[in-house]
């Protein structure tokens, strides 16, 4: 368990440094990044949290936002370089 602990207040201040990037960030090309930093952030820790509770749910549910954050990240790149 305190392991867990560990890691959760690790991921808190992660979050908040990211999102102290998004919010700050000078171009849209450091927010693009740091939107897809947190979609990562958010995929461990459902599958630390998955691997401590022992259901297979959340890591259906991490394999599902991290495709779904692919895409949102290609998309976006395209959309900055014109070609969408």
């Amino acid at each position: 368990m305190n392991e867990l602990i560990f890691f959760a207040i690790c991921f808190i201040a992660l979050a908040l440094c990211l999102f102290a990037r998004l919010i700050k960030g000078p171009s849209v090309v450091d927010r693009a990044v740091t939107a897809d930093s947190i979609d990562i952030l958010v995929d461990m820790a459902l599958i630390l949290f998955a691997l401590k509770s022992g259901r297979s749910i959340y890591l259906d549910i991490a394999l599902v936002t991290a495709v779904l954050g692919f895409i949102g990240s290609v998309l976006v790149s395209r959309y900055l370089e014109g070609k969408l």
